[in-house]
């Protein structure tokens, strides 16, 4: 390649690597530098107290708490949205009527606002007047208060994310069924195999990239939740629903604790480069095949 093509491949990068400087690098660094050093207080920059704030946070029983709970809030959210949304593909992918209309159904919730979303949820769980304590009575059963009870809060945020991503990820598999060779099948249809054994022979592993692909959308997804967060519990009761990422919002701009919020910033960067190293590193290389 000639000098100069060089030089026109280095100046069409340039925009994306100055967007992503300025948005992504930069910014984690200077998160990274603020997390060693103190608060700022009345517009003084606060000293360097070196790794006292990861001190804090290692006996901070909220962090703890918050953690523990976007753990399972991923745990949960993440395998559930995955299979739903896979399940839903292979449904309206068949030979249906009115597959257009179920596509339709299925994709709505992912094109709602984020606090739109939220503002359904809060009809829905409303202890009085809600839609699912109503559905509940005329059932004969009692209605609860599901996101004031700390042991039902952070499990109804689990079923509204659900909800609103497994259409979402839908698509991507109605996209890769689509685009799976038909001739496989009938190979299989021949050797007269069943469906479940087209299915764990031919599809699924054919389907592992884009499971890939969505397994690390829906991780990051499931430490990044903010907005439901806002509308229907703020983090409580007593922090049973509050999830890191919206911890450190708090932390930054309720109790201005900046410097505490870069290292909890910080910490959930860390989380994210492993998470980040298991998939592309261990994962990807058992997915794509040759």
């Amino acid at each position: 390649m000639s000098p100069n093509r060089h030089l026109h491949a280095w100046l069409l990068l340039l925009p994306a690597m100055a967007m992503l400087a300025a948005f992504t690098h930069i910014p984690a660094i200077s998160t990274l530098l603020h997390s060693f050093f103190e608060s700022p207080i009345a517009g003084k920059t606060g000293s360097f107290v070196g790794l006292d704030n990861f001190e804090f946070a290692l006996e901070d029983d909220i962090f703890w708490q918050v953690l523990w709970n976007n753990f399972w809030y991923a745990v949960v959210t993440v395998p559930t949205s995955i299979v739903l949304a896979l399940v839903m593909a292979i449904w309206v992918n068949s030979q249906m009527s009115g597959r257009a209309i179920v596509r339709l159904a299925y994709f709505t919730p992912t094109v709602l606002p984020m606090i739109a979303v939220a503002n359904i949820w809060l009809f829905f769980y409303t202890p009085e007047i809600g839609l699912i304590n109503n559905l509940l009575e005329k059932l004969g059963f009692e209605g609860q208060n599901w996101l004031g009870d700390p042991d039902l809060a952070l499990p109804s945020l689990m079923v509204m994310t659900i909800w609103k991503e497994a259409g979402f990820f839908m698509i991507f598999y109605l996209a890769a069924l689509q685009s799976l060779d038909q001739s496989l099948y009938e190979a299989a249809a021949v050797e007269n195999s069943s469906r479940w054994q087209t299915f764990r022979r031919i599809t699924w592993p054919l389907l592992m990239p884009t499971t890939l692909f969505i397994l690390i959308n829906a991780l990051i997804n499931a430490f990044k939740l903010v907005d439901h967060l806002f509308i229907l519990t703020k983090g409580g009761p007593n922090n049973a629903s509050n999830l890191l990422l919206y911890y450190i919002y708090e932390n930054a701009f309720s109790f201005f604790d900046t410097a505490y919020a870069a290292t909890l910033t910080t910490i959930l960067l860390i989380i994210l480069a492993l998470l980040a190293w298991v998939q592309f590193g261990v994962l990807d290389k058992k997915v794509h095949y040759r």
